[in-house]
């Protein structure tokens, strides 16, 4: 084994992406309800989710939080019994830790 590169856990990657996969539809699906809900109770113009996904301030936060998501599946995947295994969530570059 290459001291550089952790062990690839196999079944803990598949459980990972079917999570993944599982938490992926739920959002999508609760997502499109509200737009639907929102369009139909007048609130929201068909259009507007598309227009406010454009927002540069809302592409940021989009962003920032989407690093703190990731950065919480590299500490999944990353995670070893032992301290002097490479690639410690702490050593993770800032960009990927959401810093």
């Amino acid at each position: 084994m290459n001291p550089l590169q952790p062990a690839l856990d196999i079944q803990k990657l598949t459980a990972l992406v079917f999570e993944l996969s599982s938490q992926l539809h739920a959002e999508r699906l609760h997502r499109l309800a509200l737009e639907a809900a929102l369009v139909q109770a007048g609130v929201l113009d068909a259009s507007a989710p598309e227009k406010l996904a454009n927002d540069p301030a809302l592409r940021e936060i989009s962003r920032r939080e989407a690093g703190e998501s990731i950065a919480g599946l590299m500490r999944v995947l990353t995670e070893h019994h032992d301290e002097r295994a490479p690639l410690r969530s702490k050593d993770l570059p800032a960009r990927v830790r959401g810093v």
